[in-house]
């Protein structure tokens, strides 16, 4: 019997043997997982209020299904194929240039054992942690067409988009060797292209195309509570230092350094958007500080990692200048319709951090990355290659969503909602729900 006990016992621990003889390091492991679970927060929270709080009244409860809907989409479809397109191999050289291939559909051929490549915690951990920010991404893309589009359009948009936009652009950046924009050099610590720019630019173009609100300039769209935006602001902030810092893979000294430049950025940028409102409105509004904090982040992203104090002030302050720019004057210029200025914050805030990063990146963080940076300190050849990845990711992003947008809109009779719904407000015309009334 003590035999046939011990035998049993042997049976059942050898898995976990094979993991503890790959290193497994625990610590790293419990990072990456509270990292995947502050990433997972920032979603169906932290920007669901954010946005829910600058939305109308009638649309608050669409606003947060938007989001909501997206995240949990996303996510599935990430798991299904978006995890294989991003991160996969192609046996194509030519195809691994921008996707990854097929081979780990469903997450086929990824045993529960198996280490991310050279790190040391679960592979299963980095397809959750990846998924996050997959579901974000497209999700900020929905703060551009609140009170206007139908859900169903939507939601088969954030199936379509996740595949052909998200996952592509995802593999050219962070997808290994012989992605595209990975061997040319390209820097994006957390998502400065893949996430922010990525998002903020389809949103742009999926409200051109689906047109403006109807009274947009002409009656008031005030905003359902800046109490809930700025709960989302803070959430979003607490949450970010998994986007960031987790994106050193491990609980390590580069990680430490992206929560530290994180903080700096964001603390400026939230103070240098309330002074700049102070100086023109002659009012610090909370809406604004908000504003500043979020831009501050989106900012910083793709350079946390890289820069150091001097450089994460720069991109703070810099990052909420441009998003004031973006949301105050440059969207009243050009007259489109962003209702929630994901473009204003996200995209441009984003591109801003893009282009900073090959300017104030340091040699020794920017090494961890390979580049012009690392061969020869050619700042300029870095800067360049920046210029490059912000093209190309703005290209696909550009083409891939007015595709996506016009198949989901023929899948579903149409991606505006009728006018009289419009009115009503899409908490009751489309979900049947009522919120609070302010």
């Amino acid at each position: 019997m003590k035999n046939k006990f011990l035998a049993l016992v042997t049976l059942f621990s050898l898995p976990i043997l094979a993991l503890a003889e790959d290193t497994l390091n625990s610590g790293d492991t419990a990072w990456m997982m509270i990292s995947t679970a502050l990433v997972l927060l920032m979603t169906p929270a932290g920007l669901a209020l954010f946005y829910t709080g600058m939305t109308r009244s009638k649309n608050a409860l669409n606003t947060f299904s938007m989001v909501m809907g997206a995240f949990v989409l996303a996510f599935v479809v990430w798991i299904i194929a978006g995890y294989s397109i991003a991160f996969g191999t192609s046996e194509n050289a030519m195809l691994q240039n921008v996707i990854g291939g097929f081979g780990n559909l469903m997450l086929n051929g990824i045993a529960w054992t198996d280490l991310s490549g050279t790190a040391n915690y679960p592979q299963y951990v980095f397809v959750a942690f990846q998924g996050t920010f997959a579901a974000i991404t497209v999700a900020i893309a929905s703060g551009s067409v609140i009170g206007r589009m139908k859900f169903s359009t939507w939601m088969v948009i954030v199936a379509l988009w996740g595949i052909l936009v998200y996952a592509p652009i995802t593999h050219m950046v962070w997808g290994g060797a012989g992605a595209l924009l990975f061997d040319a050099g390209a820097l994006d610590f957390a998502g400065g292209t893949v996430v922010h720019m990525n998002g903020g630019l389809a949103g742009l173009v999926l409200a051109i195309l689906v047109g403006k609100r109807v009274g947009y300039n002409k009656v008031a769209m005030k905003p359902f509570s800046i109490i809930l935006t700025a709960v989302g602001a803070a959430l979003l902030w607490f949450g970010w230092y998994g986007f960031n810092a987790g994106s050193a893979f491990g609980a390590n000294a580069i990680a430490g350094v992206a929560l530290l430049t994180t903080t700096i950025a964001t603390a400026a940028a939230g103070l240098t958007w309330m002074l700049v409102e102070w100086f023109i409105y002659k009012k610090p509004t909370l809406l604004g500080i908000a504003s500043g904090i979020v831009a501050g982040l989106v900012a910083i992203t793709p350079a946390a990692g890289f820069v150091g104090v001097g450089g994460a002030f720069i991109i703070g302050i810099v990052g909420a200048l441009i998003g004031f720019f973006g949301v105050v004057v440059l969207k009243k210029k050009l007259g489109y319709d962003d209702s929630l200025d994901a473009f204003g914050i996200h995209f441009l805030a984003g591109l801003w951090g893009a282009l900073a990063t090959g300017v104030l990146a340091l040699n020794d963080k920017a090494l961890l990355w390979d580049g012009p940076l690392k061969e020869s300190g050619d700042r300029m050849g870095q800067f360049m290659v920046q210029v490059e990845s912000v093209l190309v990711v703005g290209l696909w992003t550009l083409v891939g969503t007015v595709v996506v947008y016009y198949v989901a809109s023929a899948l579903t009779g149409g991606a505006r909602v009728d006018e009289e719904s419009e009115e009503i407000g899409l908490d009751e015309s489309i979900h049947g729900e009522r919120g609070m009334s302010l």
